[in-house]
């Protein structure tokens, strides 16, 4: 996939081709193996956890052509990923509820 079509998948909302093709499903494996399948953001702060997800150090949406770029990949653990992409949670925010409170007597 190149980062032409990368683009066109990000402008028309449909990224998770890309995380589903076997380009990149092979090439998140063996940045995994060679980050020993630890999160290197907790290994960078003395702790240990499992990585499950390969991130883009320099965002896929802004650098389509560091995609399969080895430097720019690194496996993290899902807390870590999710801190390193907190707008990806807002979709499963509860919406708060504004307080009513009519009185019945």
């Amino acid at each position: 996939m190149t980062a032409d079509e990368i683009r066109q998948l990000i402008i028309a909302g449909t990224i998770e081709k890309f995380y589903n093709n076997r380009k990149w499903r092979n090439l998140s494996k063996k940045i995994k193996k060679r980050d020993n399948n630890e999160c290197q953001m907790c290994k960078r702060r003395g702790r240990y956890s499992k990585a499950q997800n390969v991130h883009h150090i320099k965002e896929l949406k802004d650098y389509p052509k560091l995609a399969y770029e080895e430097d720019n990949l690194e496996s993290l653990c899902i807390s870590c990923h999710n801190e390193e992409h907190p707008e990806k949670l807002e979709k499963f925010k509860k919406k708060e509820s504004k307080f009513f409170n009519e009185e019945r007597w």
